[in-house]
């Protein structure tokens, strides 16, 4: 499923977009001028899924904060202002971007691509890298568990008494790996197609439990579920980095991964950050 739009409609998205940076005290668009090309990435040079076009994939459904009301297209987001900006550097119009939708496990398997890369909140891996191309990481996250209030495993401080906990994560993700790794529950986590059929399960209470990055249980948590709230986050080493991804050995990595460093050095990442994943709430460690 992909939502084509007008030149048009995009252009006023990315305009609009640019607009509410701007009312918050920083206009995270860069200029044209900033602009800095590299060689073989302009628009007429890139290697892409459609000629002249980028193809950007997002899982289904697209979540908040990293995109708002499911439709990529609108800019509002996180990574779709990500992903409109990562194409103006490309020498790319918000017209010349396509959003498709393509499950989370299917993004990092091995395999030809119907996109040019995916901003799907993919932390890089070594295992991941073997199957498929990362940019250089845009963001870093941590992992964290939201349960909904009453439940077995509300205000619980301990990974020890969450062990018992029905637990649950999108098929594929670093949280359910990371539910094995810290938690070790006595049973088997639960994984679901999609970040969405997961927060289904516990809003039904099927689940006591699921973990998610910090920002989307964050979101979850405060503006989509009515009787949830964080436990809290998962102990690690370091945080996870989140990157693009891109076909295994695509043309497009190193021009994608320039955007993003310079996006990096202007301050639109840092920008886009505070607009969107920004959270005043302290949330407790587990340990």
């Amino acid at each position: 499923m992909s939502f084509l739009r007008s030149a048009a409609s995009l252009l006023a998205a990315a305009l609009a977009l640019s607009a509410c940076s701007a009312q918050a005290g920083t206009d995270s668009t860069p200029s044209a001028a900033g602009l800095v090309q590299t060689k073989g990435c302009s628009k007429d040079s890139l290697k892409t899924v459609t000629d002249g076009k980028l193809t950007i994939a997002v899982n289904e459904p697209a979540y908040a904060p990293w995109f708002i009301g499911d439709d990529p297209g609108n800019g509002e987001g996180y990574e779709a202002g990500l992903g409109y900006r990562i194409a103006q550097h490309l020498d790319l119009a918000p017209s010349d971007v396509t959003w498709v939708r393509q499950p989370f496990e299917k993004v990092v398997a091995p395999g030809a691509k119907n996109f040019d890369l995916a901003l799907v909140e993919a932390q890089v891996t070594p295992q991941r890298q073997q199957a498929v191309d990362f940019s250089t990481p845009y963001y870093s996250v941590r992992q964290a568990l939201i349960t909904w209030n009453g439940s077995p495993i509300d205000g619980k401080t301990t990974l020890a008494e969450l062990r018992t906990a029905r637990l649950g994560a999108a098929a594929g993700t670093t949280s359910y790996e990371e539910i094995n790794q810290h938690i070790r529950p006595t049973t088997a986590p639960t994984s679901y197609p999609s970040i969405g059929a997961a927060k289904d399960a516990l809003a039904a209470h099927q689940i006591d439990g699921l973990v998610a990055d910090l920002p989307t249980a964050q979101y979850l948590a405060s503006s989509v579920l009515d009787d949830a709230s964080v436990v809290g986050e998962l102990p690690a080493d370091a945080d996870e980095k989140v990157g693009a991804v891109l076909p295994k050995g695509s043309a497009l990595t190193q021009c994608v991964s320039a955007a993003v460093d310079q996006l990096r050095a202007d301050g639109t990442l840092d920008t886009l950050a505070e607009q969107w994943l920004s959270s005043k709430k302290t949330v407790p460690q587990l340990s």
